[in-house]
């Protein structure tokens, strides 16, 4: 007797949205309910592995995580964010939205709340508590928004542009910058070495600037192979895409490294990121270096489309 189920059912998304207090992971979990995502919210970090390791519903799942959640550990939510990335019957995602320091206490001083981490003193040495807390959990975010310029409804469409197009098969991509001085970025599905093209920092008018100055980009793309390699990269990109969404693949990682992270892989970066952008797909761009080195002020929020 033949059986009509697949052999290998298709896997369920899974976001895990997490990020400081006050940086809109409320307005983010609502916008996934209406997008059709089943919402579980502020579950017990212990519960989390056994509701995981359940049967999967066929729906989507959104799970609101931070530091009000019960027996909440940045360790345990590491452990459980490194096994659903290793997981084949899930697509595990983290969403982590971000803000500066200085908007996060202007929304707590207009909303008068109480920080959970500092029910007793100021919302700022909650929120920076909470930030250091919350470091690992950026390190290892799929998709990183920043709010601190965003409305509500401004995040609401953002999330919109990130899990659902016109209700058929989505597919996020996240362009990655890095140094392979410190190794690869967790969860990268393609890789491309930048290496191989001319490096600014031998250049001291350069040296101090980075890939999304106009100075540099023009250095990097003075190199005689740049284009051809550009052009090779960008059309392999632009078959895979289609390719992965249509295997109902929901988010692709591809990383561009150099020997510091810093010229090179952010200028192929930035660039890939426009062409994509012109041709519809969601990105989310991460500079890991710069991060890094500048903290919360790479502004590192979703790319919009037109």
């Amino acid at each position: 007797m033949t059986s009509d189920a697949p052999l290998n059912p298709p896997a369920t998304p899974v976001v895990i949205v997490t990020g400081p207090s006050g940086a809109g992971r409320s307005t983010a979990v609502n916008a996934l309910e209406d997008l059709g995502f089943e919402v579980i919210d502020n579950l017990p970090l212990s519960l989390l592995p056994r509701l995981l390791d359940g049967p999967q519903g066929g729906r989507p799942l959104a799970l609101g995580v931070d530091v009000r959640n019960r027996d909440f550990a940045p360790n345990v939510l590491r452990d459980i964010i490194e096994d659903l990335h290793g997981r084949d019957d899930v697509n595990g995602q983290v969403l982590y939205l971000d803000a500066s320091e200085d908007v996060l206490v202007r929304r707590y001083s207009e909303t008068r709340r109480r920080h959970p981490l500092s029910p007793d003193g100021t919302p700022l040495t909650g929120i920076d508590h909470e930030i250091k807390m919350l470091s690992s959990i950026r390190a290892l975010a799929d998709i990183l928004v920043d709010t601190t310029d965003l409305s509500p409804h401004d995040l609401k469409a953002d999330i919109e542009r990130h899990f659902a197009v016109d209700g058929g098969p989505f597919l996020g991509v996240t362009l990655h910058s890095f140094s392979y001085k410190r190794g690869l970025p967790r969860g990268l599905d393609i890789v491309m070495d930048c290496r191989f093209l001319r490096n600014p920092h031998w250049d001291p008018a350069l040296r101090a600037k980075d890939g999304r100055d106009a100075q540099v980009y023009q250095y990097v793309a003075a190199d005689d192979r740049f284009g051809e390699f550009f052009t090779k990269m960008q059309d392999l990109v632009m078959m895979l895409l289609p390719a992965y969404k249509d295997e109902g693949k929901s988010h692709l990682s591809i990383g561009f490294g150099c020997t510091g992270g810093q010229h090179r892989s952010v200028a192929v970066t930035e660039k890939l990121a426009a062409a994509l952008e012109m041709a519809g797909w969601p990105v989310s761009i991460r500079h890991r270096e710069l991060e890094r080195r500048e903290g919360t002020s790479v502004t590192l929020a979703s790319r919009h489309t037109a």
